[in-house]
């Protein structure tokens, strides 16, 4: 699956759900979520567990872009076009990486 497709994906599915929680409340979902995901590596590493909450993650950042009306593929492209952001090299090459 695309980005593009995850992201329609959340639209269809949640979107009406995303507009009456609101972005602030939804932004707050997306920190709970980023917890979990920290709690399950530093905890106990499981591999389901860290993979079943990195889509927990992804999803809430399909739904605040959503929100946002933001493309997260163009944004994540555009930012991201196959070489690191800052020294524009691939692999990276900035110091102190």
């Amino acid at each position: 699956m695309k980005i593009e497709e995850a992201q329609e994906m959340m639209r269809r599915i949640y979107l009406e759900r995303d507009k009456a929680r609101g972005v602030d409340r939804t932004i707050l979902r997306t920190f709970q979520e980023l917890a979990e995901l920290s709690e399950a590596i530093l905890k106990n590493n499981d591999e389901k567990e860290v993979a079943d909450e990195l889509g927990d993650v992804f999803a809430w950042l399909c739904s605040l872009a959503n929100l946002l009306d933001v493309d997260i593929a163009t944004s994540f492209y555009s930012k991201y076009s196959n070489v690191c952001s800052k020294c524009k090299k691939s692999p990276c090459e900035c110091p102190g990486a």
